[in-house]
């Protein structure tokens, strides 16, 4: 299998290309793939799929599009490939090995020719990496903005590689060669300068110096022509050598030193006239003559293998101008605060002549913090004052610092602060002073008092964090193993410091692998302790950031380590720690403001990686795990009742129960969607710690719960889920939850095609039901064994299955799944034709169904309508069948109901394939059929 973005958006698989379908799925298909086994939220599908506004329905049609994306993938055995389409919360992430991506080998493949020495070797990897292109990248998917940059970002990388190709076959001597590839491409992008110079350079080098001038005069007239402009200096030169008609190069003259940096964006200008003296001080950074010397420097030295943060460079620049403007710079611990901040000031040196400042506040250290006394004598000391005159207050000691500097024009780095008031009194307060400030907390009292303007620093994306690693280990080690370069970037969060330890490890040890240390580190229970040497690691600074929150606050944190899932909210928070929502939302809050924690959604945070590994690795209350499963059951019971009300609960609390503090509430069946949604895989994790921890009971309950989002979401890869809690049941010795999970994960293998498998576990369902006394779930289990016999092509059996489960059912006093039986008795009718007998069903099942909110209608309602609608065309009834068929695909478009839209829409199509009936009902079938204007999926 192989996955396609270097050309047509396409899936290869022996049996030939899948048919994607439209450019709308193409589109999502490859937004994906620019992302593989990252969480792709919704609202980026949604750019990558429209230009400007999204219809109201977008995220139907996603939906739409994932699941059909699913069932092709399914069908092609991508799982045997290690591919696989999740949902993970708001969003959706593609699981595959990156190998079988055409744009990653392609990467990879020119990142290993970057790293040849020899031009023959790098040649053929060029060639080789090239090769994978078929044309345009992303062809055949929506040209949407989002799109159009990805496939603008990989030609440009395309025609970088073509050139140094062309490069390599120059330095092999094959320069006709060399001017066949450069034509081509100039031919095709003839304003590209680079593309022409070279090919010039290659004609002249060739012996054909009449087509080099040729094409320079051709190149010059288009520049002149399209854009006003003259050739630049590599075209020009490139002119000039095949001028003189030479066909060697010239030597290459001494390499001039480089020029000294430029600030992103403006700062003060240094300023040439000498200050006034002050009483008792000293000045030296102007001469009266007008020349500028450096004032006094307490930086430190700048950091070595310093790599990336350019936008944050030019973030910081820009907060920088103003007047007296503080700078803010936050981020957790570990991620390069400090390093960032005194790079950036020695490079912008020349734009504070009276002096660069800095002093540790040492916030978060072991050692102490200085007082703000020590910290005023060292700046007054560095600014020229006699230490005698050096006040004896602190007060008095700001008051002269803020005297000096109003006229100077200084830097003042206040590295490591804690909170706002260790630096009010530091400030100095001249309108050309800049004051950068760094700390691990967001500290808003100095946004609110002192206007500081916040620059929040993250972690280092895979090609910084490669190029950190270069810069410790040297580019040939690490060019040497590209991948396992990006894969310890990964395992180290992106954190600088964790990267910095691991390339300190490995230099240490030269003859271990790139590749083996990633593998140590895949390790999760001795990560954090290989990220740490001597006094230096990720979790000595984050066990400091802890030491410094309140008591309570910190005890929330350490219950967080044994939380299952990616993400938590207030209530699973308030479970770990045995507390109440409002104060751990309170606690999740200070821990954001630590940069422990990000929030994610509007009531969900996650931890980085490695502080969820630190929290785990610390002492927590042994009944954290079973109270936040305990909630999770809870919860989600909750959210079913809410998904499908007046449904009987699937089962009673278990043994034991710890029930939480507050259970959250839905207000309706739309927000119980979206928590399951959103929670879906935070509670499969859960599950398996319950299993992991001996807790059965809990882990076949958290998996049923589920049921709604399982029915709503029919092929969304269930299976695994179920069959974990099938074992749990199991282990459990539970006939009641066997016979349950059974029923719903053979009608969830009915559902995907696998009708055998379906058959064996739905025929050993109703026996179980029968033994553990429950005749609701018997029933259920015949209704879905129904199914499966309707698809092995049993419908008689089918017929009396349904029969029995609605007998069954009413003898229970169960209205839900006496309906759900009539439901499925009415289409195992419509299947045999028996028109009639199938509409009065149906009418019996929807009058079960008459006391539920018509606004809000449930799966079985609309399937019922459906069922309805095709009776009565069968009946002849052309009008209101298509009436009630379109009302079944409007409530479940409005629903999110994907599997009920497309069953809609295929019922109008299979029933309705006359031209007559398509010209008396174009506009409505017009109106179905169009996936992108009302969130129906396309089909």
């Amino acid at each position: 299998m192989e996955f396609r973005l270097l050309g047509a958006v396409s899936v290869a698989t022996e049996a030939g290309d899948l048919a994607l379908g439209p450019a709308k799925r193409r589109s999502l298909l490859a937004a994906l793939l620019l992302r593989p086994n990252h969480p792709v939220p919704v609202q980026r599908l949604t750019e990558a799929l429209w230009d400007d506004e999204p219809p109201p329905r977008a995220r139907g049609v996603i939906q739409g599009h994932v699941s059909r994306l699913r069932t092709l993938l399914v069908a092609a055995d991508a799982a045997m490939y290690g591919v696989e389409l999740v949902t993970q919360g708001p969003a959706y992430l593609l699981r595959m090995p990156e190998s079988l991506l055409d744009a990653h080998r392609f990467e990879e493949l020119v990142a290993l020719a970057r790293g040849q020495r020899a031009s023959a070797d790098a040649v053929a990897m060029y060639e080789e990496a090239l090769a994978l292109w078929q044309g345009p990248a992303l062809t055949g998917a929506h040209p949407s903005p989002v799109l159009q940059a990805a496939a603008q970002a990989l030609e440009e990388t395309r025609l970088a590689s073509v050139e140094r190709l062309a490069a390599g076959y120059g330095e092999l001597g094959e320069h006709a060669r060399a001017a066949a590839l450069l034509r081509a491409e100039a031919t095709a992008h003839p304003l590209r300068e680079s593309l022409s110079a070279a090919l010039v350079t290659a004609l002249r080098r060739a012996g054909r110096r009449s087509e080099a001038l040729d094409w320079f005069h051709r190149t010059r007239r288009l520049l002149a022509d399209e854009l006003g402009l003259d050739p630049g200096p590599e075209l020009a030169d490139a002119y000039v050598l095949a001028l003189r008609g030479e066909t060697d190069d010239p030597p290459h003259p001494a390499a001039p030193h480089p020029a000294a940096p430029v600030p992103a964006a403006p700062v003060p200008a240094p300023r040439a006239e000498a200050h006034p003296a002050h009483a008792g001080t000293t000045h030296s950074g102007t001469t009266h003559s007008g020349t500028t010397y450096p004032g006094t420097d307490l930086l430190p030295r700048a950091p070595r293998g310093f790599h990336g943060r350019a936008g944050e460079f030019t973030e910081l620049s820009r907060a920088a101008a103003g007047e007296a403007p503080v700078c803010l710079v936050t981020g957790p611990a570990g991620v390069g605060k400090t390093a960032f901040v005194v790079q950036w000031a020695h490079r912008n040196r020349a734009a504070f002549p009276d002096g660069r400042l800095y002093a540790d506040l040492r916030g978060f250290a072991d050692t102490g913090e200085p007082s703000l006394l020590d910290v005023l004598r060292e700046f007054l000391l560095a600014l020229g004052v006699a230490p005698r005159r050096i006040p004896e207050t602190a007060n008095g000691a700001a008051a002269l610092f803020r005297s000096l500097a109003a006229d100077r024009q200084l830097l003042v780095v206040l590295d490591n602060v804690r909170e706002s008031e260790q630096v009010r009194p530091l400030l100095p307060g001249g309108a050309r002073c800049v004051t950068v400030v760094t700390s691990r907390y967001r500290l808003r009292g100095l946004i609110a008092s002192d206007a500081a303007r916040p620059l929040p620093v993250d972690v280092l994306g895979p090609d910084d964090g490669t190029a950190l690693l270069s810069g410790v280990l040297g580019t040939e080690r690490v060019h040497a193993e590209p991948v396992a370069a990006r894969r310890l970037a990964e395992l180290c969060g992106g954190l600088p410091l964790a990267l910095r330890v691991v390339a300190a490890r490995l230099a240490d040890r030269p003859q271990v692998t790139l590749a083996a240390m990633a593998a140590e580190l895949s390790d999760e229970s001795r990560r954090l302790a290989l990220l740490d040497v001597e006094d230096t690691g990720v979790g000595a600074a984050l066990r400091l950031t802890l030491r410094h929150l309140p008591p309570a606050v910190a005890h929330h944190f350490a219950q967080l380590g044994r939380h299952p899932g990616t993400h938590v909210d207030q209530y699973s928070a308030a479970a770990l720690a045995g507390t109440d929502p409002d104060t751990a939302e309170s606690a999740l809050e200070r821990m954001r403001a630590a940069h422990l924690l990000t929030r994610c959604a509007a009531d969900r945070w996650t931890p980085h990686d490695l502080v969820r590994l630190y929290a785990r690795s610390l002492d927590a209350d042994p009944e954290a795990l079973p109270r936040v499963l305990d909630q999770c059951v809870a919860t989600a019971l909750a959210a079913a009742r809410a998904a499908e009300p007046g449904d009987e609960a699937c089962f009673a609390f278990p043994d034991g129960f710890r029930a939480p503090h507050t259970v959250r509430e839905f207000g309706d069946r739309a927000a119980a969607m979206d928590w399951f949604a959103a929670e879906r895989e935070n509670l499969a994790l859960a599950a398996e710690a319950a299993s992991a921890a001996g807790l059965p009971d809990r882990a076949w309950r958290i998996v049923l719960a589920l049921w709604p989002l399982v029915v709503w979401r029919a092929r969304d890869g269930w299976t695994p889920l179920l069959q974990t809690a099938l074992r749990a049941a199991r282990t459990a010795g539970d006939p009641y939850a066997e016979s349950r999970v059974l029923a719903l994960l053979g009608w969830v293998l009915n559902e995907e095609g696998r009708t055998a498998e379906a058959l064996a576990c739905l025929e050993a369902a109703p026996p179980l039901a029968a033994r553990a006394g429950d005749p609701s779930g018997e029933a259920t289990a015949l209704v879905n064994l129904s199914l499966a016999q309707a698809a092995a092509g049993d419908t008689d059996e089918a017929v009396h299955g349904c029969v029995r489960a609605a007998d069954l059912a009413r003898s229970a006093g169960d209205a839900h799944t006496e309906r759900l039986a009539l439901h499925h008795l009415a289409r195992h009718r419509l299947t045999a034709r028996d028109w009639r007998s199938a509409l009065d069903t149906a009418t019996a099942a929807l009058a079960l169904a008459s006391a539920e909110p018509p606004d809000t209608p449930s799966a079985s309602r609309v399937l019922l309508v459906m069922a309805t609608g095709e009776a009565l065309l069968g009946l002849g009834d052309e009008p209101e069948g298509i009436r009630r068929l379109d009302e079944a695909a409007r409530a479940a478009e409005a629903t999110g109901f994907d599997e009920g839209a497309v069953q809609a829409l295929e019922a109008l199509l299979r029933v309705t394939a006359g031209d007559g009936f398509r010209a008396r009902h174009a506009a409505a079938l017009e109106r179905l059929a169009t996936g992108d204007g009302t969130g129906a999926p396309g089909a």
